[in-house]
């Protein structure tokens, strides 16, 4: 069983592993830590991770990146359209107002969701985990943004789905780090909670988290973010400097030519990470567009100048952290910064300026998300055994819940789960009804979520039920904020009891619809009645899904669920077929590579040795004829044959290894054939020297053996030594290996004669007395 947590960033991937001795983050294919999240259309096949980043600059419009940006989004959301700017690929609006990217593949147009092609990162990290761990690997953890919506989280459990993924849980990216730190501390105090900032500048978001650690747990006190900032955006602001500044230096304008934008951001990107370690940092890209060279020039202070209104907004982010946790700034004992945005030097001295502190860079900032999953997932694991440690997260946002169209009150406001609730949760609402019952699941407060979300996000309809009084029934709906850090309706019951009706009624609220709440409990349901029916469903359970007790029998009631931009089922099982036909064909073509490569590296050994290690072996006629063969294979490998199936380059070698085997076999065997020799003899020595101590009889049965086998080698070897090398071998090595094993069998019966007359004597007593 694998222990597996993935880190999908919006430009590189982690992967890390529990193993007995700790933690590892695996390498990829050529040896990385980090893969790119890139999936790569060529001509005939896919490429994805490394090979898509190698592959993007040869195909820019069928090369997909930044995904993760475009999960679970609205094509018409004003950000979104941002974001589409920016990328080389073609969209469009899907029936559901999501986002379809339309590329051409193998000759036709395809169109894929961002779930289809985050499903491809998936299985591509799958595949390097399988490699490296040589076990087939479903159960993982996941990291995710604290800012993520339910459709987004929704979203990245049907792309692991398709990708044959089985998530224990999405973990958000910031307790994720906070566990792989606080897991091995042990110098917290033990006076009270130590609390920690954690800031993620990430490449394209800021996640900001403030952790209570105590010894065995930890606790999210609040999470803060702004979602459409990051050190990408720091690119942005030297891509825009330059491409004026070379707009009048040189008169080209990157903007109009995608491959030049591509070359000049990526010298940005680098350009940035220089400026971390240096004042100054020049600029030099060769033939960017129309052939011409460029150069340019920038120093720190400059660079921090034109950044001043990001870092002016990156600084909302940790004021909010700390407002909502309801800490002040002399209370942080510590400030974590990860994340690839955060090896800026103004973003240190901007915290430090914050929270009175200089930053911390204890942990590894690429690596510290995919390590604190690959944690909990030992944790959920039941194949590991890990030092108990609690792990209470929060909630973002604020959840609210209607009932036909009304809201559902819990007390002061109508807020079901509300912003900072631990989670998993689980809550039970009591309803009056007499026919379906419809529930709506919606953020309510619009100010908490990312710009663009809409409030909606599921609906459920229960029933249809029938109550067996002509009053309305009673129905316990159980919703859970889950591991996920998604929305559901676990269950619902339909509850008849025999309590006296006017005590019945007296429970009903006259204000909420006939609706109250049962319990507000956290994690399991802390009314004394629905305890007891918890507890009764083991024992009193019937065959048709109803629960009794001495006071009220439960009916199960189906409950059909409504994502709004979700996948359906019917979507969903297509997305699968579609991944694993996409998937066999890419198998198929790398087969066909791998035959061919095989058969090219066949055609240039086998001339090599054909006229120099096999010359003696080979004669001018068969020499003539295999050169010939492999003269028109490789013509046929770089014209017609380029472009083959793999079954046509296993014919082709097996055609060649027709002519060169009978060549191969005698040079082989020449070889075999002395080693061969040198064994029967060294037998015959032995078997000669071992008649000693044996009777006159077998010792001369033994030597007429070894005689025998010494004048059938003699014959046949002068034979063998009058062919030439190029001719059949009249005696192999194989003829020699199996005179060797009878001389050795018959000798071995000959000397467990001698030790047999005693057993044969008691035998025979034996024998007598029956």
């Amino acid at each position: 069983m694998s222990v597996v947590g993935f880190d999908i960033g919006n430009e590189n991937c982690v992967i890390a592993v529990v193993k007995q001795r700790g933690v590892d983050v695996l390498l990829n294919d050529e040896s990385k830590r980090e893969t790119p999240a890139v999936v790569c259309f060529g001509e005939k096949q896919r490429f994805l991770g490394s090979a898509g980043a190698a592959s993007s600059v040869m195909h820019p419009k069928s090369t997909i990146f930044q995904v993760k940006r475009l999960i679970g989004r609205n094509f018409k959301d004003p950000e979104v359209q941002n974001e589409l700017k920016l990328l080389p690929f073609e969209t469009s609006e899907g029936k559901d107002g999501g986002i379809l990217i339309q590329l051409k593949y193998l000759g036709e147009a395809h169109t894929f969701t961002p779930v289809q092609i985050l499903a491809m990162l998936f299985s591509n990290l799958k595949d390097v985990t399988e490699k490296n761990l040589e076990i087939p690997v479903t159960d993982c953890v996941i990291g995710v943004p604290s800012y993520f919506t339910d459709l987004q989280r929704r979203a990245y459990l049907d792309a692991a789905t398709i990708a044959g993924l089985k998530p224990l849980r999405l973990m958000h990216d910031c307790a994720a780090t906070a566990l792989s730190y606080g897991i091995y501390k042990t110098d917290f105090s033990k006076t009270g909670p130590t609390y920690v900032a954690f800031v993620d500048i990430g490449h394209c978001d800021t996640q900001v988290s403030i952790v209570s650690f105590e010894a065995g747990q930890m606790r999210i006190l609040s999470h803060a973010f702004d979602s459409s900032l990051g050190g990408r955006d720091f690119d942005d602001v030297l891509f825009v400097y330059f491409a004026k500044q070379f707009k009048e230096l040189y008169n080209i304008d990157v903007y109009s030519n995608m491959r030049a934008s591509i070359r000049l951001r990526s010298a940005c990107e680098k350009l940035k990470k220089v400026l971390s370690a240096n004042a100054e940092a020049p600029l030099n890209i060769e033939c960017l567009m129309d052939e011409k060279d460029v150069k340019g020039f920038i120093k720190r202070e400059e660079f921090e100048r034109l950044a001043s209104g990001l870092l002016e907004r990156i600084s909302v982010p940790f004021r909010k952290a700390l407002a909502d946790a309801g800490l002040s700034v002399r209370k942080i004992h510590s400030v974590e910064l990860v994340g690839s945005g955060s090896r800026i030097p103004a973003i240190s001295k901007l915290l430090s300026s914050l929270y009175g502190k200089e930053p911390s860079r204890t942990l590894n900032s690429s690596e510290c998300v995919a390590h604190g999953c690959a944690l909990q997932c030992a944790m959920l694991s039941p194949i590991f055994r890990v030092r108990e440690y609690e792990v209470q997260d929060a909630f973002p946002f604020s959840i609210g819940f209607s009932s036909d169209g009304a809201q559902i009150s819990t007390g002061s406001n109508c807020i079901l789960f509300p912003k900072g609730q631990p989670f998993p949760s689980t809550k039970v609402l009591t309803f009056q009804r007499s026919n379906l019952l419809h529930l709506e699941a919606f953020y309510a407060n619009l100010n908490e979520l990312p710009a663009g979300v809409s409030t909606n996000m599921s609906s459920f309809t229960i029933g249809p039920f029938q109550a067996s009084s002509n009053e309305k029934a009673k129905i316990k709906v159980k919703v859970q904020l889950n591991l996920h850090g998604i929305v559901t309706v676990e269950s619902a019951m339909l509850v008849e009891d025999h309590m006296d009706d006017s005590a019945r009624r007296g429970n009903i609220h006259p204000q909420m619809d006939r609706t109250k709440m049962d319990s507000d409990s956290s994690t399991n349901v802390a009314n004394s009645e629905d305890n007891t029916a918890v507890h009764s469903q083991s024992s009193n359970a019937t065959g048709n899904g109803t629960l009794k007790d001495k006071a009220n029998q439960r009916f199960e009631i189906p409950v059909n669920e409504n994502i709004y931009g979700g996948m359906t089922k019917d979507e969903l099982s297509e997305a699968q077929e579609k991944e694993l036909h996409l998937a066999q064909h890419d198998k198929a073509v790398e087969q066909a590579k791998d035959q061919k490569n095989a058969l090219e590296s066949y055609v240039y050994e086998m001339r090599s040795k054909l006229f120099n290690t096999y010359r003696s072996f080979a004669s001018d006629m068969e020499r003539e004829g295999i050169s010939r063969s492999l003269q028109e294979t490789e013509e046929w490998l770089y014209e017609d044959g380029d472009d083959e199936t793999e079954n046509a380059y296993t014919a082709k070698m097996q055609d060649l290894k027709k002519l060169v085997d009978p060549v191969e076999n005698r040079y082989k065997d020449e070889e075999a054939r002395a080693q061969a020799t040198r064994d029967l003899l060294n037998s015959i020595v032995d078997h000669r020297m071992s008649t000693d101590s044996l009777p006159t009889e077998d010792r001369g049965l033994i030597t007429d053996e070894c005689n025998k086998a010494e004048q059938w080698l003699r014959e046949r070897t002068q034979q063998q030594d009058s062919l030439p090398k190029n001719a059949d071998p009249v005696l192999w090595s194989r003829d020699i290996k199996s005179r060797t094993e009878d001389l050795n069998s018959t000798c071995k019966q000959i000397l467990r004669r001698k030790s047999s007359p005693a057993n044969s004597d008691e035998s025979s007593s034996l024998d007598q007395q029956e």
